[in-house]
């Protein structure tokens, strides 16, 4: 892992990087350890669960 942490501001605005994907999992392992989801929920190093950013049901756009 680099020297990005959860715990401080990332040096010279720089945000982790990608270090593993699993695209057809839906996941992707970032170097400060954080594993995010494509539905936009994360799994942070010290165990916490970041819920997924869903939009409300009536913000969606249905094709007809």
């Amino acid at each position: 892992m680099c020297a990005h942490r959860m715990s401080c501001p990332s040096p010279h605005g720089q945000s982790p990087h990608v270090v593993a994907a699993r695209p057809e999992q839906g996941w992707s392992l970032l170097c400060d350890g954080a594993i995010v989801f494509d539905d936009t929920g994360e799994l942070l190093p010290d165990g916490r669960v970041v819920a997924p950013h869903r939009l409300p049901a009536d913000h969606l756009t249905v094709a007809a």
